[in-house]
């Protein structure tokens, strides 16, 4: 949780002795349960025991256990754990694991772990989220435990939500909010939205999917921009966006839409209905979209779900492509990955999610919506980028990636001249 950094701790006789090899093993320790053939390395049992006194304590609804495996020397990181501890109160956890993927010592009673915390939500989450973790941990040699002395995130990795407040659930009929510091009113009506969206998704998408999703919503801006380990300049005109790692195992792990309160409250229901269908759809497609999938093709299908049986114009869902074809600027290829990136100037992300989204429709009207989902499920299923999109233009859409481009191009113009 919470880093607390290196807090002062009072000399305690006999603490240190000469630093040795005790925690050489630690790194074969795979997960906090240590399998049968785990090296019989005292130090390493010990640390994984403490990890799992703190899993257990957490599904236990355990405050006192959870707060027990922190150093007593830190009462500042004691006083944070059990506020974001109590945080969690109302969350469903389904499961809660610690494993250790390195670990470095630093003597014979201080080590520093880098932790997998794999967490679940019951009823919604059909495998872990994962979170990667830096614990501190210092031996008490009085009692032989280990105890943390600081928790925080991994370089680059995001504050979790429990972190930023307590946090308020609502359940919908296929969605669950957690919000922290937004009226119950508002997470209500962004479930209700949710809920509309899980069966827009389910009716653009034929393949199994759970048909739920979690949606996050942080305070603000900086609070989403927290948990998503970026800046808050890039989220500031972006509605929402959804985490999960990439699929292609058969098994998707956990997404978690996160909605901007400033940019989602700007916009109409009609807006923040296609939002979040188009996040929902990533969470529906993400055990077919793999790294051989570029943005243009997840992004255009999130959007063409998201419009798909919407009585809008082509010119409605892309004016600044509109303009730009107008002026006679069409674009000479399809969008490339950086075109997508938050960062970019407004006019460019929307230029490329509005091509993207043409693309997909094209093959929809032109080739059908059967071959849309086949072409999707072909590229994703690469084992690589390179050639993806290439081979699966020409078995599923008997085309190539030239003459596509082409179409694409005529396409912008006879919808959007």
């Amino acid at each position: 949780m919470a880093d607390q950094g290196r807090t002062a701790r009072r000399a305690r006789g006999g603490r240190r002795r000469a630093a040795g090899a005790v925690l050489a093993a630690l790194l074969c320790a795979a997960a906090c349960t240590a399998p049968a053939d785990d090296p019989p390395d005292t130090a390493a049992r010990d640390i994984r025991a403490t990890l799992d006194r703190r899993a257990a304590a957490v599904l236990h609804h355990d405050e006192d256990a959870y707060v027990a495996t922190v150093d007593p020397d830190a009462p500042a990181l004691r006083s944070t754990q059990r506020k974001e501890f109590g945080h969690l109160a109302d969350v469903p956890i389904g499961s809660w694991t610690y494993r250790v993927t390195d670990l470095a010592a630093h003597g014979a009673d201080r080590a520093t772990a880098d932790v997998r915390l794999g967490y679940r939500i019951e009823g919604y989450d059909s495998a872990p989220v994962s979170v990667d973790r830096v614990l501190d941990l210092e031996r008490d040699p009085a009692d032989g435990r280990w105890y943390l002395t600081a928790d925080r995130a991994a370089d680059g990795g995001g504050r979790q939500l429990w972190e930023q407040g307590d946090v308020e659930v609502v359940r919908g009929a296929s969605s669950l909010v957690l919000g922290v510091g937004r009226p119950r009113d508002e997470l209500k009506e962004i479930a209700a939205t949710a809920d509309l969206a899980v069966p827009d998704v389910s009716a653009a998408w034929p393949e199994h999917w759970a048909g739920r999703v979690v949606v996050l919503v942080p305070g603000t801006v900086t609070d989403m921009a927290q948990l998503l380990g970026s800046p808050a300049a890039n989220y500031r005109g972006i509605a929402a966006v959804t985490t999960g790692e990439t699929g292609g195992s058969g098994k998707a792990p956990a997404d978690r839409v996160i909605v901007n309160p400033e940019a989602y409250a700007l916009l109409g229901s009609f807006g923040q209905r296609v939002v979040l269908t188009h996040e929902t759809t990533h969470v529906a497609t993400r055990a077919d979209t793999s790294a051989a999938t570029p943005a243009w093709l997840s992004e255009g299908f999130a959007d063409w779900a998201a419009y798909r049986d919407r009585e809008r114009t082509a010119t409605e869902i892309a004016p600044e492509l509109a303009d730009a074809v107008r002026r006679g600027d069409v674009p000479a290829a399809l969008p490339a990955d950086e075109d997508f990136g938050f960062a970019e100037d407004a006019d460019r992300l929307a230029r490329a999610y509005e091509g993207g989204w043409m693309a997909c429709e094209l093959i929809a009207g032109e080739w059908g919506e059967a071959k849309l989902y086949a072409f999707y499920r072909a590229v994703g299923g690469h084992a690589g980028r390179d050639g993806a999109v290439e081979q699966a233009l020409h078995e599923v859409l008997g085309t190539t990636p030239e003459d596509f481009t082409v179409r694409w191009r005529e396409y912008l113009r006879s919808r959007l001249g």
